[in-house]
């Protein structure tokens, strides 16, 4: 469940600052395939990852964390 929400966060602010799967996980350092997998909910992303994301997408981790729904 959480590696979804993850990967919805991922996907989301991915697509609003205008990155292909393609072009993003290159930045990234990593296979489009790993990428689709953690968009997916697939794979759990690491630490690392999200820290990279997030520099990437010039976010907090804090506004690409998944938001507490319960």
């Amino acid at each position: 469940m959480e590696a979804e929400k993850w990967g919805r966060r991922i996907r989301a602010f991915r697509k609003l600052k205008g990155y292909t799967q393609e072009n993003f996980a290159k930045n990234l350092g990593v296979s489009v395939s790993v990428l689709g997998e953690i968009e997916r909910g697939n794979r759990v992303p690491s630490e690392e990852f999200i820290n990279g994301v997030a520099e990437l997408l010039s976010v907090t981790v804090s506004e690409l964390a998944p938001k507490n729904t319960d």
